[in-house]
């Protein structure tokens, strides 16, 4: 085990000599997988720009991953893993394959073939650019972790992974009831298996009395890097996925939104999530987990009902009464 974390830091301090004076990048780049931009930037692009299960999809996955990311490091003391940026990649029809390849464009000797005869060289070609791209990214995202030290090489890989296992379980078409159980049962279990091991005489608050102890200002040491932050708005995030769910299909109307619309709900989502996100929130922990799981649970709502119904409602006003 001493060997694996040896050559981890090996890599890493290659990495580093390697590409002097990239800091600057590298730490743009791990910015884009912070767990928070899955709620409030992928989230909403998948689901405007790409497809409405895609964005379900997204969120689902993310949640889960943080989750998991939470728990797994009370039991293996290890650095954060980097699992959600593996979850997702983007086909020719905007759905997400996060493990494979589309069906007609399948892994083997001869499926450059078979892709030009189902639907065409170009229509290939256009399948594997947005592969690329998600590929690409994926091991930048990777190596940026690695290369500012917040993981081994072997938890990048582990992440990849665990990626693949998750995708295969994404509940579709799910009713509020479901929604419901799994936003209780992830705090419930969380809290559990916290309790249980505090009371075996596990030290989970080791890592942050470290830094309280290191660090020059207590101030930055913020509440939302704390592990219930991520409890809290993965908890949230679920009960407000499924109710935002519920009330879509409640509706009597559902319009369908023309790109226009979409283009505009996506800007509009990015803007007012990013301000929800950066609102300040008091410093009392009661209070502050209180509002978080408030914020977080009404950022499905509005991405899913609240922001496609105003921009529906402008873009009616605007348009001129048909005159037969």
């Amino acid at each position: 085990m001493d060997s694996l974390y040896t050559s981890g830091i090996w890599f890493a301090e290659m990495l580093q000599m390697g590409l002097p004076g990239s800091e600057d990048f590298w730490l743009w780049v791990t910015f884009l997988g912070d767990p928070k931009c899955i709620f409030i930037i992928y989230f909403p692009l998948a689901y405007f720009l790409l497809d409405q299960k895609v964005g379900v999809k997204v969120l689902w996955l993310g949640l889960i991953s943080e989750w998991l990311n939470l728990v797994s490091k009370w039991f293996l003391f290890g650095e954060r893993p980097f699992w959600w940026m593996f979850e997702s990649g983007f086909s020719q029809k905007g759905e997400v394959f996060p493990r494979q390849f589309p069906a007609s464009c399948e892994t083997g000797p001869g499926w450059f073939g078979r892709c030009a005869r189902s639907a065409g060289r170009k229509l290939c070609i256009a399948r594997m650019v947005p592969l690329a791209a998600y590929l690409l990214l994926l091991l930048a995202v990777g190596l940026s972790r690695i290369f500012i030290l917040a993981h081994f090489p072997h938890q990048v890989i582990g992440a990849i992974i665990l990626g693949w296992l998750l995708e295969s379980w994404v509940p579709q078409d799910r009713g509020l009831q479901f929604y419901l159980w799994a936003s209780m049962s992830l705090l419930l279990s969380t809290l559990m298996t916290y309790w249980t091991l505090v009371a075996l005489g596990v030290d989970l608050a080791w890592s942050i009395n470290l830094a309280t102890k290191w660090c020059l200002n207590p101030k930055w040491i913020r509440m939302d890097t704390r592990p219930f932050a991520s409890l809290c708005r993965d908890a949230a995030t679920a009960l407000g996925l499924g109710l935002a769910l519920h009330f879509r299909r409640a509706q009597v109307k559902q319009e369908r939104l023309g790109w226009p619309c979409r283009a505009w709900c996506a800007a509009l989502a990015l803007v007012v999530l990013r301000l929800l996100s950066d609102m300040g929130q008091p410093q009392e922990a009661a209070l502050w987990y209180g509002l978080a799981f408030v914020k977080y649970a009404t950022f499905p709502w509005m991405v899913v009902t609240l922001l496609p119904k105003i921009v529906l409602a402008v873009a009616s006003r605007a348009t001129p009464p048909h005159k037969e």
